[in-house]
């Protein structure tokens, strides 16, 4: 602005196009990007909130009719709709009341208001998701040992047992809950005591008596710490073998001779030490993990064809992660015939769209999936055919391109979906891997997988006495057509988990 110009306010307008993603784009999105077992809770759920939608149980035959049952409740289908449209309201107003309740409960729980310790209702709510079940009339330390035991419920036994101060125990709650899955203390002090409403000298007390409970490890902060309480318990943990596990990333260098200079010790005792280290629990928590099996399911089963119907790979997708899902249709007229109020055929009406736009999304999410794998396997038949380290080059845009659809399209389709093949079950991401360049003029350029590959064989033919360094395994690649850098191949190496040349040495002279 120059001098003597005056500030004036000016309205324009201005015409701009978006596009507004609408619940059904959202929807088609997320069924798309889901696995087959997200795809089944969902379809779960959608049958609980949808009265239309049912489950078909007909393995694959034609529609069935309404259940004989759901006939029957045809007349009170007013009710049952009016309940479902106000449903989350009251289930809201339950929600604030329960708050309000647990918060009351809380507010009272000082050390004076509770000569007779109720962990009910004072651990209830506290920490991060833990949930207490100390108020069941049916809880004893014989019933918690017969049945399914968690980590938390072990730790707030020995609670109950060690600590009978009640501000202190609620303080060891929010410690337990602030657990990581292993059984690791991660956050700061001082952002625990802000959680449990005490001061740092009382939190840290109570650590360390929680430090003394089983299994052995919990509540420590590091890997170190973790081992020398274990350590500890064993009576155990003498200056040598503190020292060790202060330097923990020597022993994982595999550089013993620092080690026997600072832990003062022969190798035949820096030995005996390292064996019993690897005897502790690195995990603590392990013991009381309750793992679920996730099952993976091919979406897409491919098999070789035969000579006669002009050989090459079939495929298609697999049966048994269709989702078998239905409208059900007569119980729809059923009830329209009956509704009066426009509110009510305007609510039945939304739920049919709905309906039916999730069965189109579902359909198109296989017709997608399908032409996705079938791209995959078209440019990869060398894998199928020899394996690995014939694994081509490609990335998303190859098959975007190939089959008309978005790279981020391909992304959400490639991610969690499984193809069943003759060599095993592969996530459709893993055959998208980055370009190696070939060398000299007219040759295939190659997969990083295929490279990482060719180098893991490379390194297990390796002989103790000649061991490959980075640069070797560069040359060596090369003869064989790979044009690589040295950071490459100390990144795939890594990746891999493969040490380093001068740590394989060590780890082989060494014996270990």
């Amino acid at each position: 602005m120059t001098a003597g110009q005056k500030p004036s306010l000016q309205l324009s307008q201005k015409q701009t196009q978006t596009l507004a993603m609408t619940p059904q784009m959202r929807q088609a999105i997320s069924v798309l990007q889901m696995s087959a077992v997200e795809l089944q809770d969902y379809l779960a759920e959608e049958i609980i909130k949808n009265p239309l939608l049912e489950q078909d149980e007909s393995d694959g035959g034609p529609p069935s009719a309404a259940s004989e049952d759901s006939l029957r409740e045809a007349e009170n289908a007013l009710r049952q709709l009016e309940r479902r449209r106000t449903n989350d309201e009251n289930d809201a107003a339950q929600d604030e009341q329960r708050a309000g309740t647990l918060d009351a409960d809380f507010g009272n729980a000082s050390g004076d208001d509770l000569p007779d310790y109720d962990p009910g209702a004072a651990m209830a709510g506290i920490g991060k998701g833990g949930r207490s079940n100390f108020d069941n009339p049916d809880f004893s330390l014989e019933n918690r040992i017969a049945g399914e035991k968690t980590l938390r419920d072990h730790l707030l036994e020995q609670v109950m047992l060690e600590i009978p101060d009640n501000k202190d125990r609620m303080a060891a709650v929010v410690l337990i809950d602030s657990l990581d899955a292993h059984g690791y203390l991660r956050e700061s002090a001082a952002e625990l005591a802000a959680i449990a409403g005490c001061g740092e000298k009382r939190l840290h007390k109570v650590l360390e008596i929680l430090k003394n409970f089983h299994p052995a490890g919990v509540f420590a902060r590091d890997l170190g710490e973790c081992l020398a309480l274990q350590l500890k318990e064993k009576q155990r943990l003498d200056a040598p073998m503190q020292k060790l596990l202060d330097n923990l990333d020597l022993l994982a260098a595999h550089d013993l001779k620092r080690l026997m200079r600072l832990c003062r010790v022969d190798a035949e005792k820096l030995g005996g030490m390292i064996a019993e280290i690897k005897n502790l629990n690195p995990r603590p928590a392990s013991e009381f993990e309750v793992f679920v099996a996730q099952s993976v399911i091919a979406d897409v089963v491919m098999k070789k064809l035969p000579k006669s119907e002009g050989g090459g790979w079939g495929l298609e997708i697999n049966p048994d992660t269709l989702p078998k899902l239905l409208i059900n249709n007569r119980y729809y007229t059923e009830i329209k015939d009956g509704l009066r109020e426009k509110q009510d055929r305007e609510y039945l009406n939304a739920r049919m769209a709905e309906a039916k736009f999730l069965l189109r999304a579902l359909d198109q999410r296989a017709q997608t999936v399908l032409k996705t794998a079938a791209e995959i396997v078209r440019r990869q038949q060398g894998f199928f055919d020899y394996g690995v380290e014939y694994l081509k080059p490609m990335v998303l845009r190859d098959i975007a391109e190939e089959i008309g659809m978005h790279e981020s399209t391909v992304s959400r389709v490639v991610n969690g979906k499984f193809i069943g093949t003759p060599r095993g079950v592969f996530e459709l991401r893993y055959f998208f891997s980055s370009r190696i360049s070939a060398t000299g003029s007219g040759n295939v350029d190659h997969s990083g997988e295929a490279v990482k590959a060719r180098l893991k064989t490379l390194i297990d033919a390796e002989e103790p006495e000649k061991i490959l360094s980075d640069d070797k395994l560069v040359a060596l690649l090369k003869k064989d057509g790979v044009d690589i850098a040295r950071r490459t191949v100390a990144k795939y190496r890594e990746a891999l988990g493969i040490p380093s040349s001068v740590q394989r040495r060590r780890i082989k002279r060494s014996g270990l």
